[in-house]
């Protein structure tokens, strides 16, 4: 029986309409502000009563918006109502000009129908940008699980902090975890998207805009978005052990940027750890208030960048392997946590998109505690020794004239060269972004973020996943390859066999 909380914001005039890229005060405030241009063109005896209903609509809305914090895309909507609002209000004026004297006036209708043109159509911008940049409504996962989470910090006491000159400075990590979740209290508030905080939120939010050299405003609706998982929600009951899998982000990427996929791994009985990596991710927001921002950048020369790219997966390789022995000591109860006892750590996963898949390669080859790797559209930076001993998942993009041609080579010696059965998923219509939250919420453009539409992608990504790690980590009977074909074109690596 599937346990779901029932958010506490559902209902709310601020919530963003599943299927619509606006909320109920937004919609609202759209169609008052055209009933207001329009009330320009009706019979004379009406123009007044239709002028006062879309004011009273329109005015409590625009407070009620800018008291919650009004976001870009109505900018337009409301400058549109502005502009026309003369016009609008001129009938209701006419009585008072008689009996000061005055003149009354009234443009022309060839004047004012170009002004009513424009006002529409500047109206008419607000959903559209509310359309290519929306606030995300992530998909309601498909398992039997409720799905909890919970934000951790470890530092390593073993390891200094490479990125800094203080010797004093040892490496710390952030990891959010995951997991089946039992019954959530009713009302509990979903989670917040990027950050255990809207603050936080937002500074993710706009460390990532600058990342890719977007005005942070573009993006607004993220930080305001919230995940169908609930902080701190009672762990599942029944004393199940769960398979664990690490997920390591892309370069610049934070713990939160595949939400939608952790969200349905937990949903089907996987805890997953999914990491910050400060001084790489865009901004990673520590315990005590800080926050620290990307060090990396490339060089602009291919080899130097191919060597600081080696250096800086080797540093997250070594986070992942900090971070499974955290959670093996969690389980074993050296830490004292909720989920203690109830993590599988014999069947563990590491993961990563782009950058981070490259990270869970090396992380597999160095830490024999790995079963399974899943590289989510990631060029193996790195040594391609020790030859990979794991079941591995590669799902990438199609190849076209635009890709590096570097790329598939190396991943195809790197999964030939393997003494495991190793699979490359190549997924229809994906872009690099698909294998991420980006669809969510970014413009569907299909370089950007594929063909697969604002869920298809995270939801497909996420379904081939559990395709593989059912089969590897909870053996599952027959070949998984049978399952993944379902997904895309499959490419099948077996020991000693060319692919």
């Amino acid at each position: 029986m599937r346990r779901r909380a029932p958010g506490a914001e559902h209902g709310q005039v601020t919530e963003i309409i599943p299927g619509l890229p606006m909320s109920p005060l937004e919609i609202l405030a759209l169609l008052a502000a055209l009933a207001l241009v329009t009330a320009r063109w009706l019979p004379p005896a009406a123009r007044p009563r239709a002028t006062i209903a879309a004011g009273a609509v329109l005015v409590p809305c625009a407070i009620a918006l800018g008291a919650a914090g009004v976001r870009w895309q109505l900018l337009p909507v409301l400058a549109g109502a502005a502009l026309a609002s003369p016009f609008a209000l001129a009938p209701l004026l006419r009585p008072l000009r008689r009996r000061t004297g005055r003149p009354a006036w009234r443009a022309r209708w060839w004047l004012a129908l170009p002004g009513s043109a424009a006002c529409v159509g500047l109206i008419a911008t607000g959903p559209v940008a509310a359309w290519a940049f929306p606030v995300p409504v992530f998909p309601e996962p498909s398992g039997g699980f409720a799905v909890g989470t919970r934000v951790v910090q470890w530092t390593d006491p073993h390891r200094p902090e490479t990125f800094t000159a203080d010797p004093n400075d040892l490496r710390t990590v952030v990891v959010q975890l995951w997991y089946p979740a039992g019954k959530i209290p009713a009302g509990a508030q979903r989670a917040q998207y990027l950050g255990r905080t809207a603050q936080e939120a937002r500074t993710v939010s706009g460390a990532l805009a600058r990342g890719v050299g977007l005005p942070g405003f573009l993006v607004d609706g993220v930080p305001r978005a919230r995940s169908r998982s609930v902080f701190d929600a009672p762990v599942a009951g029944g004393g199940e052990r769960f398979p664990v899998v690490l997920f390591s982000p892309g370069s610049g990427g934070v713990r939160t940027q595949n939400t939608a996929w952790a969200e349905e791994l937990a949903s089907h009985g996987y805890v997953v750890a999914a990491l910050d990596h400060p001084y790489d991710s865009a901004a990673v927001v520590l315990a005590d208030g800080r926050t620290i921002g990307t060090e990396t950048a490339s060089s602009g020369d291919r080899d130097k960048d191919d060597e600081l790219a080696a250096g800086w997966t080797a540093v997250r390789a070594g986070d992942l392997g900090f971070v499974l022995t955290q959670l093996d000591a969690l389980e074993r109860g050296g830490i004292a946590d909720p989920l203690t006892g109830r993590l599988d750590t014999g069947r563990v996963a590491v993961t990563g998109h782009s950058m981070g898949g490259a990270a869970a390669l090396q992380a597999a080859r160095q830490d024999r505690r790995f079963a399974a790797v899943v590289d989510l559209d990631g060029y193996p930076h790195g040594p391609t020794t020790p030859a990979l001993d794991r079941p591995t998942l590669a799902l990438t993009q199609a190849i076209t004239p635009d890709s590096d041609p570097r790329y598939l080579p190396r991943l195809t010696e790197a999964l030939d060269s393997s003494t495991a059965p190793s699979y490359r998923l190549t997924v229809p219509g994906a872009a690099h972004l698909t294998f991420m939250d980006g669809p969510l919420y970014l413009p569907p453009v299909p370089s950007l973020v594929g063909t697969l539409g604002r869920t298809g992608g995270p939801r497909t990504v996420a379904a081939a996943t559990l395709a593989f790690l059912d089969s590897v980590l909870r053996d599952k009977p027959g070949d998984p390859a049978g399952a993944l074909r379902s997904y895309g074109d499959l490419t099948v690596h077996r020991p000693g066999t060319p692919g």
